[in-house]
């Protein structure tokens, strides 16, 4: 016998719990666990707050032996498209300890976490309209609302693309892609997603979660080393794009928040920036 006991693993009833204000979650008896991103009960509003608690659920999610498969997906009738009203007081108070804590570290994390904490498949479902989907399109797999579009509002609300949506967008559509992309805010609609190769596939919204849940089904028909193995063969691309450009584009975008001295998260700066994403145009100046 060891002279030394494991440490506990975490256990769902208790992240569900602890989570409860940023994520819904529900988890089958076979390990595939869904958790719905969710402000207040509705569509993501960005904040420091959620902002950590992603990368802190990620690694939690990917402690736990007892998840075998994560559906990741928002609530309400879009993923991200504004902010907490009040969600970045803290950050202007004092811009040089947050532009580190939140915008940095944690933005590291979150996106490291989903492709290395999470030893599981990983099924990503754009709810909606919004931008930040890296954290889904990053997913082994995503499926997509038929009516959703996707777009990167950095560049609109003066701030660099680095802080892994650039890689995503790299990654996903190549270099002049994703250069337009990054530098128009271009608004990518579901189909167009699904032929550039971002998403997997396009369905109405209310069947997301059902279809998502029928994939899972037939990844759980393999054994769990077969499963668990077979995520880091296709992850592998994901892993040395992280390592090649992650810090240096967040040390960019970094460079660029400090350097202006200024918070560019209120609400009313991050809903003007995507108001032409709700008019159905495909760029801000079209």
């Amino acid at each position: 016998m060891s002279l030394q006991e494991f440490l506990p693993t975490p256990k769902f009833e208790e992240y569900k719990e602890h989570f409860k204000d940023f994520f819904t979650m529900e988890r089958r008896e076979d390990g595939v666990l869904l958790a719905r991103a969710h402000t207040r009960g509705g569509s993501v509003q960005l904040s420091v707050q959620n902002h950590r608690a992603l990368g802190q659920f990620l690694k939690t999610a990917g402690a736990d032996p007892e998840n075998e498969l994560l559906i990741l997906t928002g609530s309400g009738p879009d993923w991200m498209m504004g902010s907490d009203p009040t969600g970045f007081e803290i950050e202007e108070e004092d811009l040089e300890y947050w532009a580190y804590e939140y915008a940095y570290k944690d933005g590291r994390v979150n996106v490291s976490s989903l492709v290395n904490d999470l030893e599981i498949p990983t099924i990503g479902l754009v709810n909606g309209d919004g931008y930040h989907s890296e954290v889904l399109l990053m997913c082994d797999l995503t499926l997509m609302a038929d009516d959703a579009r996707i777009y990167d509002l950095h560049y609109g609300i003066s701030s660099v693309p680095g802080d892994g949506i650039h890689s995503c967008f790299q990654e996903l559509l190549g270099v002049k892609r994703a250069a337009y992309a990054l530098l128009t805010g271009e608004s990518i609609d579901a189909r167009t997603a699904l032929e550039y190769g971002m998403v997997n596939e396009i369905l109405p919204a209310a069947e997301l979660v059902g279809r998502a849940y029928t994939i899972a089904d037939h990844i759980m028909s393999q054994p769990r080393t077969v499963r668990r193995l077979t995520t880091q063969i296709i992850r592998r691309p994901w892993k040395k794009r992280i390592v090649d450009d992650l810090d240096g584009g967040f040390g960019i975008q970094m460079f660029g928040h400090l350097a202006k001295g200024r918070s560019v998260h209120s609400d009313e700066h991050i809903s003007k920036a995507g108001s032409y994403v709700r008019e159905g145009r495909r760029t801000p100046f079209d």
